[in-house]
This record gives C-alpha cells, sequence and structure tokens, in this order.
C-alpha cells in the first residue's frame, strides 16, 4: 500500500491522482496507524520548512515514519518541501529536520558571478542525470519537470546526488539515500514525466 501523508501541506489529491492513472491506488492518511501499514510513502509538500516539520510532531508522525523509513527500510519519497525535510536541516527554519539523507537545505544564492535571477525558481526545467536510479527510468531525452521552490538540497557526499538543475548555478534536483529519495519537482504537475517517475516509484 502507498501512502501519502497527509500533514496539511501539498498537492495530495494531484499526486494521487497521478498514480491512479499509472494504475497504482493510494491513501491519503495523517494517522500513524495508517502509515505503520505501509510499503511505500510519499512525503509531500509545499511552504515552509518549520510548519511541516512541527505538523508531523504534533499528529505523532515522526516515530513511525522513522521507523519505517530507517528501520524497516521502506522505500520513501519526498517530493518539493518534503524532499527537504529528508535533510538534517534548512536555512528557512529553526527545526531540525528528519535527517535520513546526509544534507542541508539551502536559500539560493546568486552570488560569485552567478547570474540575479528570481526566486522562487519557478516553472519548467529539466535534470542533469549523474546517477543512474530505477525512479528515472524511461523517462525521454526531452524530459522536463515543474518546479516552485526557494530552497534547495546539498549534500555532504557528492554521492548522494541522483541529478542536478541549472538556474543560475547547478543544484541537486535529486538526491537520495538508500531506500529514502527526495525530488526537489513537482511530478503530478510534470505531465507525462511526472506519471513515469511516480509509476516507477510505484513499481519498485
Amino acid at each position: 500500500m502507498i501512502v501519502i501523508v497527509d500533514y496539511g501541506l501539498g498537492n495530495l489529491g494531484s499526486i494521487k491522482n497521478m498514480l491512479k492513472k499509472a494504475g497504482f491506488p493510494s491513501i491519503i492518511s495523517d494517522d500513524p496507524v495508517e502509515i505503520e501499514k505501509a510499503d511505500k510513502i510519499i512525503l509531500p509538500g509545499v511552504g515552509a520548512f518549520d510548519t511541516g516539520m512541527r505538523y508531523l510532531q504534533e499528529k505523532g508522525m515522526l516515530s513511525i515514519l522513522n521507523h519505517k523509513a530507517m528501520v524497516e527500510k521502506v522505500p520513501v519519497l519526498g517530493l518539493c518541501l518534503g524532499a527537504q525535510l529528508i535533510t538534517k536541516r534548512s536555512e528557512e527554519g529553526v527545526l531540525p529536520g528528519l535527517g535520513w539523507v546526509d544534507g542541508e537545505t539551502v536559500r539560493f544564492h546568486f552570488d560569485n558571478g552567478a547570474p540575479q535571477l528570481k526566486v522562487p525558481h519557478m516553472g519548467w526545467n529539466v535534470l542533469q542525470i549523474v546517477n543512474d536510479h530505477p525512479y528515472l527510468f524511461g523517462l525521454p531525452e526531452d524530459q522536463r519537470f515543474y518546479f516552485v521552490h526557494s530552497y534547495h538540497m546539498v549534500c555532504r557526499d557528492e554521492k548522494n546526488v541522483i541529478a542536478t538543475t541549472t538556474y543560475g548555478y547547478t543544484f541537486s534536483s535529486i538526491i537520495g539515500q538508500g531506500n529514502v529519495v527526495g525530488m526537489q519537482f513537482h511530478p503530478e504537475k510534470s505531465h507525462k514525466f511526472g506519471l513515469q517517475v511516480l509509476g516507477n516509484f510505484a513499481r519498485s
């Protein structure tokens, strides 16, 4: 069973509909009992880092999420804010992140000669795949994904970077460590490309 974690922030219905289109049922839940039954977990989200972490804590989901990700090693996919939450910390807030991937989340800083671009980074952009991953199998050469974010992820170890994207400079747009993967973009808004990625996750 795929559980889409509901912590009050995210395009939950769009993700569920995209999974259904790919042929996979899912449920949306903030109930730790339901999350405990999950074979796969999607952690979506839009908005502020601390708001997301606080909701997970207040709803009693932190313990079971940590157990599923770190002990049971079920596949976990973080999307946008959900991807940032799997890092250890964010410049956006003061609360610690989940820390499932050894990295942090930082704001776009256009200095050292980088073009001064608008923040948030919003719209369609492409992936440069640096480490092959099953979730990216079958993507066409003209792949592109929809982004809306002011912060991005930085990994301590380059081996945890799966794909990068360029916006003023190159940043990590997909990171992963074992069973946990975070994608900075919104596959549920990325048409056939997002459908392929979510289908790959569901089939894995």
